[in-house]
This record gives C-alpha cells, sequence and structure tokens, in this order.
C-alpha cells in the first residue's frame, strides 16, 4: 500500500491581479500535484487577485504595508501571517515589495520568485522595455530562490522566448508571461517534492528530478 506524501503548504504573495498566482491554484488542483496553496497574502488591500484567490476557496488577506512605519514590522506582520498558517514554502507572484535581509535569510531555501527576463540579464523593472532597447533576440522568464539581493537568487529554471521584429514591451510581455504560466507551476511542482534544493549558494537537483529539469530548460 502507497502511503500519500503530504503536500507542500504554500503562501503565494501578490501585489496586483494574480495572473501566475491563478496558474499556480490551477496547477495544484491536481491530486497528485505536491503542493498545496494554502494562503494569499497581498500588500494592497485593492489588490484583484485577492478576490480570485477567495473565489477559488483559498484564504487571501491584504497585510497593507502603508499600515506599518517601516519594513520591519511589515515583514513580522506576514511573518505571523505565515506562521499561523503552517507555511513550508513562499512564493512571490507579482509581489512588488523589497523584503528586510533579515525576512529573506529567515527563509533561504523556502522562498522563490519568477522574474520577466533571462537573469542575470535585466533584473529590476521595465524588462521588456530594455531588451528591446538592447536589441536581444531571446528574452524570457527566470524562477530563482530569493536573497537579500534583488534578482540574483539561484535558478531553477528559465523559459525563452524569440523577440521578433515589429515587438514593442506589450507583445513580448505578452509572449513571456505565456511561458511563466508554464514554468512556475512546473518549478513549484519541482522544489515541492524535493527535486531541487537550495544547497551552498546553488541550486541542487535530485536524481530523480533529472527529466523534470531537462523539461524545464527546454521551454
Amino acid at each position: 500500500m502507497t502511503v500519500p506524501v503530504a503536500k507542500k503548504r504554500v503562501a503565494i504573495l501578490i501585489s496586483g491581479r494574480g495572473s501566475n498566482m491563478v496558474s499556480l491554484i490551477e496547477a495544484a488542483r491536481a491530486p497528485d500535484y505536491p503542493a498545496e496553496i494554502v494562503l494569499v497574502l497581498s500588500n494592497r488591500p485593492d489588490a484583484a487577485g485577492l478576490a480570485r484567490a477567495q473565489a477559488a476557496g483559498i484564504p487571501a488577506r491584504a497585510v497593507d504595508h502603508k499600515a506599518f512605519p517601516d519594513r520591519a514590522r511589515f515583514d513580522a506582520a506576514l511573518q505571523a501571517e505565515l506562521d499561523a498558517a503552517g507555511i513550508e514554502l513562499i512564493v512571490l507572484a507579482g509581489f512588488m515589495r523589497i523584503l528586510t535581509d533579515a525576512f529573506v535569510e529567515a527563509w533561504s531555501g523556502r522562498m522563490i520568485n519568477i522574474h520577466p527576463s533571462l537573469l542575470p540579464l535585466f533584473k529590476g523593472t521595465h524588462t521588456h522595455e530594455r531588451a528591446l532597447e538592447a536589441g536581444m533576440r531571446l528574452h524570457g522568464c527566470t524562477v530563482h530562490y530569493v536573497v537579500p539581493e534583488l534578482d540574483a537568487g539561484p535558478i531553477v529554471a528559465q523559459a525563452a522566448v524569440p523577440v521578433l521584429p515589429g515587438d514593442d514591451a506589450d507583445s513580448l510581455a505578452a509572449r513571456v508571461i505565456v511561458q511563466e504560466h508554464r514554468l512556475y507551476p512546473q518549478a513549484v511542482a519541482l522544489i515541492a517534492s524535493g527535486g531541487a534544493v537550495l544547497d551552498g549558494g546553488r541550486v541542487r537537483f535530485a536524481e530523480r528530478a533529472r527529466a523534470a529539469e531537462d523539461a524545464l530548460l527546454s521551454l
């Protein structure tokens, strides 16, 4: 008799409409998906993604960063919510706040982000505009572990798209977001199942995850 493996308890942090959040929620509905989305938090009470999470039956709450005098106290409020829900993995999905080094280090190896570029290229914002200005022929997205330095954590997976003649930032962004919606659920599953772990500043893939790793990198 096979003993069912406990699913990793995941919180998704958002600031806006939560399109990547929705792709993760949909993926997690599969019985064999190794993660369970148990909480959605936003730093913006008006974030459209909160209503979308609630409609999917997931507890969703706002922790308004404007209600706190500094980042440390905001992070402490986030931590209280995460502790109360027994969270094991944090997934940032369009979360537009810089977290304190202490918070990031406390969640080392247990917090990931998706960034709309092929890191280490184009860290920060306005990635699509910058890719076009640089004359890139390939662009894409990256799932990485979060470290104190912005967009500098060890890479879990990437997906590339072509930059086409006549592209503007909107058309390029639309092509990248399709890949984000494919890549993020697969990367979360890989991490939640133990197939990818942060080890000494690098991502170590378990032997049983090699095929999954190859599939992610070939997207």
